[in-house]
């Protein structure tokens, strides 16, 4: 009992002082990191690293029973091997009762600007994929474009590099990875599909839970910071989708995707704005309905336009942000062969609300929404949010 006691407190004590250091609150779209960024970049007072971010949330439909929910809570470790190569994993809990790992991976600096990774990495479309901290963004829940057209959070295995042409303000990422899964044998002979109509790709996502991979996909992201306040980002991910060994050979099994997001994000003084814009392009998707009884689209998009403006004075500590949010995103933009569009998937979010940094790394939301869809005959409710994060 008293070896253990000893090894415990030895470990706490490391843990203490290995620690990342508590960034400021960073309005600045250019200097903004994320997680396995700041664990990366040398910020620290020893080889291991450590940190989380988390959120509590209350969501009250109009007319109905409120929910409770601790979201998720997300455990950061790293570890520095040598000068140049580092390993950064983060472990994540969600609603308290499910643990998946969101990353891990190793980063190599080959060269300056030019860094080789491996392993279970995040796929660079669009904002929220990459920068999802409680404290990066406004709205207690994420922008719901980021939720049915950009899966997040949308992580897969893969290889690539990553890196900046500073002499050129920008920033590069390619990888290559595997695919979403669209298709798996339901053991009776037949086939279930893991995509449909509502939710898009979101149900395909490996997440790297023994991953099936029969043809690689390519994602790429260029992030332009030339101008002072302002960073663009331009996003593509090409490929298929991953079926199992006893049920790729059928028609239908798989299906092409080309997905391009075009975002922006900027700030100057008190005022902060970001936008996003995301369109992906589904081929054979009539011969994968016919094959599993779907309703899949053979075009998604989505777009959305925020303004927030910080409404104490400048030189404080704390920043009190009002905000508002326009969003509208569709699973059936298009569709293949005899399948209707359901207007139910046409889908409309304002958003507006009240983000509190009550201190660097600690934010208090609230925010009310106003759900509405293309469809006459469906009826979208309103909801209420309130949520505590904290990031360190």
């Amino acid at each position: 009992m008293r070896k253990t006691i000893i090894l415990c407190a030895a470990l706490m004590s490391s843990l203490a002082f290995s620690q990342t250091k508590t960034d400021s609150i960073q309005l600045d779209p250019q200097k903004q990191i994320n997680a396995a960024q700041r664990l990366l970049s040398g910020n620290y007072a020893s080889a291991v690293t450590v940190g989380a971010y988390g959120e509590m949330l209350y969501n009250q439909p109009n007319g109905q029973n409120g929910e409770l929910d601790v979201q998720r809570l997300v455990l950061l470790f790293g570890y520095r091997f040598d000068d140049r190569t580092q390993f950064v994993t983060e472990v994540e809990f969600e609603h308290v009762e499910e643990v998946y790992i969101e990353q891990a991976f190793v980063n190599y600096n080959a060269a300056p600007n030019f860094n080789v990774r491996g392993g279970l990495m995040l796929v660079p479309m669009g904002i929220i994929n990459e920068f999802h901290e409680p404290t990066t963004f406004n709205g207690t829940e994420r922008p719901t474009i980021d939720n049915v057209i950009v899966p997040t959070t949308w992580r897969e295995l893969g290889v690539g590099v990553t890196g900046r042409f500073n002499a050129i303000s920008l920033g590069y990422q390619a990888y290559v990875f595997n695919g979403f899964k669209s298709t798996e044998a339901d053991g009776e002979g037949g086939v279930n599909g893991k995509l449909g109509g509502s939710s898009g790709l979101r149900g395909g996502r490996q997440k790297g839970i023994k991953s099936t991979i029969n043809t690689p996909n390519l994602s790429t992201k260029l992030d332009y910071y030339g101008i002072p306040g302002l960073r663009l980002g331009f996003s593509t991910y090409f490929g298929r989708t991953q079926a199992d060994d006893d049920v790729q050979e059928f028609d239908g099994s798989d299906i092409g995707i080309a997905m391009f997001g075009l975002d922006a994000r900027y700030a100057y003084q008190k005022f902060t704005a970001r936008g996003q814009f995301i369109h992906a392009s589904l081929s054979d998707t009539e011969e994968y309905n016919t094959l599993t009884n779907s309703n899949l689209g053979s075009a998604l998009q989505g777009w959305y336009l925020e303004g927030a403006y910080n409404i104490l004075p400048m030189g404080n500590r704390q920043k009190l942000f009002a905000f508002a949010r326009y969003e509208t995103y569709n699973t059936h933009a298009d569709v293949a062969g005899n399948l209707t569009k359901n207007e139910a998937y046409d889908r409309t979010d304002v958003t507006t609300g009240l983000t509190y940094h009550i201190a660097p790394g600690v934010v208090v939301k609230g925010d009310y929404q106003f759900r509405s869809n293309a469809d006459d005959d469906s009826d979208v409710t309103d909801r209420l949010n309130f949520g505590i994060g904290v990031w360190f």
